[in-house]
């Protein structure tokens, strides 16, 4: 299992299955076209949107450039507040770490929320390998848990489900057999199941949103409640953060509250946003942070490709993005699906099969890049990573051998005018009522799904030289 519980497949095959679900389309479509829409409407009413986009991305890309200097200010400012920091190099020495912390205090049971960076690592298989048992507490987390499956969306685990299925789901998860598919009634039964596993819990798991170097304070953003639960209730709580999540100071979050909200939810601003800061009397007594780095250091390194960690996890470039909401987040085999998983996913597994699979994974249309709150350039990476990708390849490979010998017929007069001599020559028997409808052997690929034009009896140099 990979580090960031992806098979490291390749997408082509797994989006190809996808595209054959005609009812997962029919989901997809619906649901990234509501999102999509109530985002938009949110964002209009920001007059100076583009301004808070743009310091959104100076804010990231500033803390980026001087992580160490913030990493080192946020352990001193945790811990002064009485909590705990500890370091992860990799998924396995988090899981450690957090499955340790968790069989010292003899727990057989604790909740989570925000469990985006804790799917990266598989911490719920390994809790589960030590005896306890992790329970996800936002509803569509929990949706995917019960049906022993895997987030198709960032923000929306359970996209890919509608409210029928989730009812069939509850019927014998939950063992309602007269439940009904209206949505008050759905989310009322998961409420009450919620509900004692909160009181229950003898340790909170969260990830974070954000974490401020300035004051050593976390912040969850949600909308259902549950992570105010999980971050107050339990005595103990660990919160598992990505090197990439933290931000210099305080008046940060006014910018990043702003344009979260409104990109992920279409949301003004979220229902629940969750600070803490070190051991409260009225929350846990015990606090940890374990800052994970998984492959972000690697990443860092990349001039280019670093732009991926400024990610404020969103998802509204997987809700604008065709390629997405045709073949849904199982496709990419990854945490992290859509654009940002295009980009993202290769870089952290870089050793696997999606480094060369999920950054074709994209028409390159650029809607990604206009909906990003902090302005990264998905297109730009992903043809930075194509190109990194064709530059390790072998030397040899039949696609390598054409276009060397393409760029090798272009670079000269004499050799481009033959070449489209022997072009029109070549194509002239597949050529039937003036189009070409199949070609032989490995070019079939080519009119699989199109008819193509042939070349025109007399090429434009030609015309021209008649002419003149």
């Amino acid at each position: 299992m990979s580090a960031l519980t992806g098979h490291g497949g390749d997408f082509r095959e797994a989006a190809r299955a996808a595209l054959g679900d005609a009812q997962l389309r029919r989901n997809m479509g619906a649901a990234t076209d509501t999102i999509r829409a109530r985002r938009a409407d949110a964002v209009a009413e920001v007059p100076d949107w583009e301004e808070l986009r743009e310091a959104g991305r100076r804010i990231k890309s500033h803390t980026l450039e001087h992580l160490d200097e913030y990493l080192v200010a946020f352990e001193a400012a945790f811990q002064a507040a009485g909590g705990t920091v500890h370091w992860a190099r990799d998924a396995a020495e988090a899981n450690r770490i957090v499955v340790g912390l968790v069989s010292a205090r003899g727990a057989t049971r604790v909740v989570k929320v925000k469990s985006l960076t804790t799917d990266e690592i598989g911490l719920n298989d390994a809790l589960l390998t030590a005896g306890v048992a992790a329970v996800e507490t936002d509803l569509a987390e929990l949706i995917v848990q019960l049906a022993g499956e895997t987030s198709s969306h960032i923000l929306v685990p359970a996209i890919h489900k509608n409210r029928t299925e989730i009812r069939d789901l509850f019927r014998v998860s939950l063992d309602l057999p007269d439940l009904s598919d209206d949505p008050p009634e759905l989310a009322e039964a998961a409420r009450l199941f919620l509900r004692r596993r909160f009181l229950d819990a003898e340790i909170g798991i969260s990830g974070a949103n954000f974490a401020v170097a300035e004051t050593g304070s976390l912040c969850v953003v949600e909308s259902e409640g549950n992570g105010r639960m999980c971050t107050t209730l339990p005595a103990v709580l660990i919160s598992l953060v990505g090197i990439e999540k933290l931000v210099p100071a305080w008046s940060d979050l006014e910018v990043f509250l702003q344009i979260l909200s409104r990109s992920a939810t279409g949301e003004r601003m979220s229902p629940y946003t969750t600070i803490w800061t070190g051991v409260a009397d009225d929350g846990p007594r015990e606090v940890h942070v374990v800052l994970l780095d998984n492959g972000r250091s690697a990443t860092l390194a990349d001039e280019v490709g670093r732009a991926a960690l400024r990610c404020i996890r969103c998802s509204a470039c997987l809700n604008v993005c065709p390629v997405y909401s045709r073949t849904g987040g199982h496709a990419y085999e990854s945490v992290y699906p859509g654009p940002i998983g295009a980009i993202l996913t290769p870089q952290l597994r870089a050793d696997e099969g999606a480094a060369t699979s999920l950054p074709w994974a994209s028409s390159l249309c650029g809607a990604c890049y206009e909906v990003c709150p902090v302005k990264i350039d998905i297109p730009e990476i992903l043809v930075h990573l194509r190109a990194a990708i064709v530059e390790r390849g072998p030397r040899a490979d039949p696609e390598g051998l054409v276009m060397r010998l393409v760029g090798w017929g272009m670079a000269g007069r004499r050799r481009y005018e033959w070449g489209q001599r022997l072009t029109r020559l070549g194509l002239r028997p597949f050529t039937r009522r003036g189009v070409i409808r199949r070609l032989p052997g490995p070019l079939r690929g080519w009119t699989s799904s199109r008819d193509l034009q042939p070349p025109p009896d007399r090429a434009f140099r030609d015309w021209w030289e008649h002419r003149r």
